[in-house]
């Protein structure tokens, strides 16, 4: 059975002494051990984080990464440096790095190579505009994406990535996909899984839903059969709104 995983996608927010005490405090409370705890903080806390979690039940992930070991690339982060610094996750392809910063099919598959041979955790971001959604097409636009990130990616490799389903249409608008929108669309994606590799390999990646995530509908999320948690951005800004997520993501 998979474990199922929330993970916080800080985006831009906190301080380096704003992160350290968020973890602080929800360290203080009982987490539930059924869940795996990801927070995703900018890189400058990167590395205060995962002093502050050592031997606890929270890992910390980055945000983005980029595909050179090391370079002339001014403002990059490399594979290399995420690791030294602890790091045990990374976010690959979100909707605001492929909308904002040009980042394409190609370099979203760049990063995860990286990221595997580097050994980090991609957690891959694929979904459809909302005007894509409107045409039918959301089914033909994460197809593309999740084949393109594991172009040349091998059975065993693929196994270990986590992928999040984020219709960028819900991602900080309020408006969730339901519960059965997302499981229908996740469950695809553990199709396209098996076809291009196997039944085995298919079930075991973990895939998360992305997009209005908060704790009064989370439980709906995860209680789907091909649902394994969320990535989850405003609502896990706020300690008490975290650990009720974790809370809610607890298999039932």
């Amino acid at each position: 059975m998979r474990k199922p995983i929330i993970a916080g996608n800080w985006k831009m927010h906190k301080t380096i002494n704003e992160a350290v005490d968020f973890v602080q405090q929800l360290l203080r409370q009982s987490l539930p051990k059924e869940v795996d705890t990801v927070i995703c903080a900018p890189y400058p806390a990167l590395s205060a984080l995962v002093a502050e979690t050592k031997e606890t039940e929270v890992e910390i992930g980055a945000q983005n990464v980029y595909w050179e070991q090391e370079g002339a690339y001014t403002g990059e982060v490399s594979v290399p440096m995420l690791s030294a610094a602890g790091v045990t996750y990374v976010i690959i392809g979100h909707s605001e790095r492929r909308s904002l910063f040009g980042e394409t099919d190609e370099h979203v598959n760049q990063k995860v190579h990286a990221a595997l041979a580097g050994g980090l955790i991609p957690l891959i971001c694929v979904g459809e505009e909302l005007e894509e959604r409107q045409n039918g097409q959301t089914k033909a636009v994460v197809q593309s994406q999740v084949t393109a990130a594991l172009k040349g990616i091998t059975a065993a490799d693929a196994a270990k990535v986590i992928f999040a389903y984020e219709p960028v249409w819900a991602i900080g608008t309020g408006q969730a996909a339901t519960a059965a929108d997302a499981e229908e669309v996740c469950a695809y994606i553990r199709q396209l899984l098996h076809e291009q590799y196997d039944a085995s390999t298919a079930e075991q990646v973990r895939i998360q839903y992305g997009g209005s995530v908060k704790p009064a509908n989370i439980a709906s999320f995860v209680s789907q059969p091909n649902i394994d948690g969320a990535l989850v951005g405003g609502a896990s800004l706020e300690v008490e709104s975290f650990r009720k997520l974790l809370e809610g993501a607890k298999p039932s």
